[in-house]
């Protein structure tokens, strides 16, 4: 699916913006890949404007969590509980986004966009947790903004080295670029398990109090 999509950046921003969108409203589809594909097209052959990328990503992001958020607080997590699993939100997702909410807020909105296991449910799961809409919403905005320009342009300048220089220097660049990714992914993965436990141990001992 990713290959497919991608292929359709050279179309225009709305692709881009698309699929940032469902994926913050909580649809799984590769919004992150499709920042970094982007941008490493604007950098390597210009089709696109880095600049498009970016702001693309990042109203994508902004309206897609708005969505989300407003979504978890009409229907609550009754519906989360019942559907979730149809959008990878398992029940252990779901406890570790209602224990981080409990303890961290707002925090998690704004560094949820950086995360893979959050991006697709912090906003659904701030609205679900009723938090207060203005909070939700102005670290959304600044967290999508952040995301974006971070991965958007972060990529670009990958991309325009690899561009403009030749040989093992090139090589060594988009290694690094590919084994942060992969390591963030392996790290992520790990600290779902430990908090996952932290969760249980926090929210039974919350409802016992």
């Amino acid at each position: 699916m990713s290959d497919a999509l991608i292929s359709l950046i050279p179309t225009g921003p709305w692709i881009i913006f698309g699929i940032v969108a469902l994926e913050s409203a909580g649809v799984p589809l590769p919004g992150e890949t499709i920042l970094v594909a982007a941008a490493l097209l604007a950098a390597t052959t210009g089709q696109i404007s880095i600049v498009v990328v970016v702001l693309a990503s990042a109203a994508g992001a902004i309206v897609g969590d708005g969505i989300g958020y407003m979504v978890g607080r009409r229907f609550g997590l009754p519906l989360i509980r019942r559907y979730g699993r149809y959008i990878r939100l398992d029940e252990n997702r779901l406890l570790i986004g209602r224990y981080l909410f409990f303890r961290y807020g707002n925090v998690v909105v704004f560094f949820g966009r950086f995360v893979a296991v959050l991006r697709m449910f912090a906003a659904l799961l701030a609205g679900a947790n009723s938090m207060p809409a203005g909070p939700v919403f102005f670290f959304n905005i600044t967290g999508g903004v952040c995301w974006a320009c971070l991965f958007g342009f972060g990529a670009y300048a990958v991309g325009a080295e690899i561009y403009t220089i030749s040989g093992t220097l090139s090589v060594i660049s988009l290694g690094l670029f590919i084994a942060t990714g992969f390591a963030l992914s392996i790290f992520m993965r790990r600290n779902e398990v430990t908090l996952r436990r932290r969760a249980e141990l926090a929210l039974s001992d919350h409802s016992r109090g």
